[in-house]
């Protein structure tokens, strides 16, 4: 968000201003109606000079600048706001309303995130328990990632239409509708149409999430986005050994019953934590964008997917859906480029800050995720360890990203975005590096995991930091569509880079003898860190100005 100013803020706001009648207090598109609270309790609560900016209506300019200027008169002097002075951001202690909002969305995304690679380890108990192939089976996670790209799209136009609490609320319940029936599914057929109702809940659940916490967090959405980020961290870390557990200790069909505690506790706490907010003025759907975008998605994910998992995008069956992606988002590109209202406004990325950030995030999310791919398959075919031991061997990366989390958001509000980014791209690429060089004839597993540990304390400092720039320049009303957008950049990035990747692994195996079949992973992780290397250059245009003091 664009921080606002005191002396920007401080007059009274006219019709349709911030503050004023028909300002975002009244439900104008993008405001944040979803996190009012009632005047009286905003006003009662600035006598508290550590959470005032959190106990008054955040899109309340003037409210919100009464607020900072209590807590710069509780401040020793200095300048406002500076890095490291009690009254700015970096120090300032969270309210307790913003972390029980920080904890509505991390119970929403955790449930995603946990659900999606349990599910993964399942797929061959599946498999035997319903008699069915295992390519047929697939589809219970290709199904989930298609009706996932297919839904993001529409995501902005809803909070806009609807209100963040409504679609959260939704999407949340939608989830839990989905999770209930796949684990009461009678057939494979039914838990591919069950899953794909979870993936239409899903999708929302996470751009949806981060607009609830940009339009409250303010200032602070680093410091936020951070600690959201170490517990959906740990979840998708998480999935693999849970779900492998509870398929060995109990059924497949507790992976979804799994939901039901975390989604309940998502609308407990946000239906008590989320004001009431009713939709204002809103644009029309853009129905030709929504034709365009969301199939074309879909397609473009499930081609680059089924070329993956063959080994072959030239065949029919990867190249004309990806092709066909393809020309509907070039398709929409043109369109959004000349529409009023498009679907999603691709105009925003024409700031620096947020085409930058996107860029980064794109080259990033592709190559690690892509190379991510190649960690456990070696682990499995190379070193022979079963999936529980691989899973395990996995988590120092997960690790590293906790650690480094709220480290690089604390740091951004005192040397900048672009060197914490540019930081942490460097150890990525340094322990993607070391644990190439690493993997030749049986290296030891500390050595392999230190080099995990350290790629993932690079990933903690990336990607988060590469939102927050980006999100630091816009305006409330703009937030929920660049949420979406960048969603929609992280999923094309993991499936491209994963499709990459696949490929270059399985050119290298069929070029070498199957005993060196190390080389061929060294070879990959060659490309994959030359790839990793090509975010340097958009990180490079991030603002080295600290968040906060633009």
């Amino acid at each position: 968000m664009r921080f606002p100013t005191t002396a920007r803020a401080a007059r009274p706001g006219g019709p349709g201003e911030a503050g004023g009648p028909g300002g975002p207090g009244d439900g104008v598109v993008g405001a944040p109606s979803d996190m009012a609270v009632d005047t009286a309790r905003g006003a009662a609560r600035t006598d508290a000079p550590a959470d005032a900016a959190d106990g008054v209506l955040p899109g309340d300019v003037g409210a919100q600048a009464a607020a900072r200027e209590v807590t710069a008169a509780a401040s020793p002097p200095g300048p406002a706001g500076s890095p490291g002075s009690p009254g700015s951001p970096d120090n300032a202690p969270l309210s307790r309303e913003l972390l029980l909002t920080a904890l509505v969305v991390v119970l929403g995304s955790a449930m995603a995130g946990l659900d999606t690679t349990a599910v993964t380890v399942s797929l061959d108990r599946l498999s035997q328990d319903f008699g069915t192939p295992l390519t047929t089976v697939q589809w219970v996670a290709t199904g989930y990632t298609l009706a996932l790209a297919a839904v993001i799209p529409v995501t902005a136009w809803a909070i806009a239409r609807f209100g963040t609490r409504r679609v959260y609320a939704a999407s949340v319940g939608l989830f839990l509708a989905g999770s209930v029936l796949a684990g009461l599914a009678w057939s494979v057929e039914s838990l591919i149409v069950f899953r794909v109702v979870q993936g239409l809940g899903g999708g929302m659940i996470m751009p949806t999430g981060m607009t609830i916490l940009g339009r409250r967090a303010g200032e602070r959405t680093p410091r936020v986005m951070a600690i959201v980020g170490i517990p959906m961290q740990l979840a998708p870390m998480s999935g693999p050994l849970l779900g492998g557990w509870l398929v060995d200790a109990a059924s497949w069909r507790w992976i979804f019953y799994l939901n039901l505690p975390l989604g309940i506790a998502a609308l407990v706490v946000a239906a008590r934590v989320l004001g009431r907010d009713e939709p204002g003025p809103y644009q029309p759907l853009d129905r030709v964008g929504l034709v365009l975008l969301s199939p074309g998605l879909a397609a473009l994910v499930y081609g680059l997917t089924t070329g993956a998992h063959r080994g072959d995008f030239t065949a029919p069956g990867a190249a004309v859906p990806a092709a066909t992606g393809l020309l509907l988002v070039a398709a929409f590109v043109a369109h959004a480029l000349n529409h009023d209202a498009p679907l999603i406004d691709l105009r925003l990325l024409r700031r620096r800050a947020v085409g930058a950030a996107a860029a980064a995030l794109a080259l990033f999310i592709s190559a690690f995720f892509g190379v991510m791919l190649l960690a456990p398959l070696y682990f499995q075919t190379v070193r022979g360890e079963s999936a529980a031991a691989t899973g395990a061997l996995l988590l120092p990366s997960g690790l590293g990203a906790m650690v480094t989390m709220p480290v690089g958001a604390r740091l951004l509000g005192r040397f900048g975005p672009r060197n914490i980014v540019l930081t942490g791209l460097g150890l990525s690429a340094a322990g993607l590096t070391g644990f190439a060089a690493q993997i030749g004839a049986h290296p030891s597993y500390p050595g392999l995991c230190a080099a995990l540990f350290v790629s993932g304390a690079g990933m903690g400092m990336t990607m988060m930091p590469t939102m927050s720039s980006a999100m630091s320049v816009l305006e409330l009303s703009e937030v929920p569509v660049a949420s979406t957008l960048l969603n929609i950049v992280q999923q094309v990035g993991a499936a491209a880079g994963t499709a990459f990747m696949s490929l270059v692994l399985s050119s290298a195996l069929a070029e070498r003898d199957p005993a060196d079949a190390a080389g061929a992973f060294q070879h990959s992780y060659v490309w994959g860190v030359a790839l990793l290397a090509a975010a340097f250059l958009p990180a490079a245009l991030l603002s080295r100005a600290p968040l906060g003091r633009r």
